[in-house]
């Protein structure tokens, strides 16, 4: 009988021991369950012809090419990365709506003795539960913003929450981009759906009697967008604001963004997108800057007339909670995280 999927917290706990996704390539690489493995039943290319016959063509044709191409395609998986498992082996098979593709693969896996089944709904149902929890219920935990001018470690700040027991949410890890026009990272960022899964996937195990910790962010980071509960919570949040001297912030940019360093001609390509901010003019000082090799200099007024400016226009309305720190080691990291997980243990005695 077909696995019906209540809520996300559910699924960790069904009783398989993997699950498969028999989508294309192209639709798992959009999105897929957490911790699914992609074996297909029909490429990209197959499931593309098999539906223009059907729509076109022959219902019955498409039908008698499609189950024809899925048995092929399943003895391959069958005797490639399924080879190694025994009798006992438990599957939970989904593709798209947990129509034909599932269940044809499931009922091959089923006689030659696997307790395999489908999800109810495939897909579909799982991306229900997602969107629900991000677009149609409230956020379930206090929010806590970690604010401050660029360069202030916050991110390296949620990290030591992290270690200390903080619950956190490293927006800028998931969505694979550091937030500003500096922050593409290699291998470019996931869909907005693989964003919303990962991001869903950490929120259903949040304690909501603690806070959670999370990076001041727009609701858009590169290209991928703040789903409405966690943007409503993160407008409501309490603030806390990070501040440091010039020359620790510069130093932890530099170590930061080590990546742009390393290449000179994607960092002078970069600089080259502020044009429309602050002129050829001055533009052409940075890229100046950058060709000498004066980063520490080209980063302070980077800082100081691109960041901070525009960091001021945002933030100026902002009720926070400052705390000035005299340097961005990992000690002064750490001591602050022990320190707030401390009065969040107080405060909830």
């Amino acid at each position: 009988m077909p696995v019906t999927l209540d809520s996300l917290k559910a699924l960790a706990a069904l009783p398989f021991d993997e699950i498969i996704d028999v989508r294309a390539p192209s639709e798992f690489a959009e999105d897929h369950i957490p911790g699914a493995i992609n074996l297909p039943v029909l490429s990209d290319a197959e499931r593309a012809r098999v539906g223009t016959i059907y729509v076109q063509e022959d219902k019955f044709l498409a039908r008698k090419i499609g189950a024809a191409l899925v048995a092929r395609n399943a003895a391959g998986h069958i005797e490639g990365p399924l080879a190694h498992h025994g009798g006992g082996w438990r599957p939970l098979v989904y593709c798209w709506r947990g129509g034909q593709r599932s269940g044809s693969f499931t009922v091959i896996l089923k006689q030659i003795g696997w307790q395999a089944d489908t999800v109810a709904g495939g897909y579909r149902s799982y991306r229900r539960l997602v969107s629900e929890m991000l677009y149609d219920h409230d956020f379930p935990a206090r929010v806590v913003l970690i604010d401050g001018g660029t360069g202030t470690a916050k991110t390296r700040l949620l990290a030591h929450i992290a270690a200390q027991g903080g619950q956190v949410l490293d927006l800028e890890e998931m969505a694979a981009h550091r937030g500003s026009v500096f922050g593409p990272v290699a291998g470019g960022q996931p869909s907005q759906k693989t964003f919303e899964s990962a991001l869903a996937a950490q929120i259903k195990d949040l304690d909501s009697t603690r806070p959670v910790y999370v990076e001041a962010e727009s609701t858009r980071i590169g290209r991928i967008n703040l789903p409405p509960a966690l943007a409503r919570a993160m407008k409501a949040a309490e603030v806390m604001h990070l501040t440091a001297p010039m020359a620790a912030r510069v130093a932890h940019l530099i170590a930061e963004y080590d990546d742009l360093v390393a290449d000179p001609d994607r960092l002078d390509a970069i600089l080259g997108r502020l044009v429309r901010y602050h002129g050829h003019e001055q533009v052409a000082k940075w890229r100046a800057m950058a060709g000498e090799g004066a980063l520490p200099a080209l980063v302070a007024d980077l800082i100081a007339r691109h960041y901070d400016p525009r960091y001021r226009h945002m933030a100026q309305n902002a009720a926070r909670i400052t705390h000035d720190l005299p340097d961005l080691s990992d000690e002064t990291l750490a001591g602050l995280a022990r320190a707030l997980i401390a009065s969040e243990s107080r405060q909830t005695r």
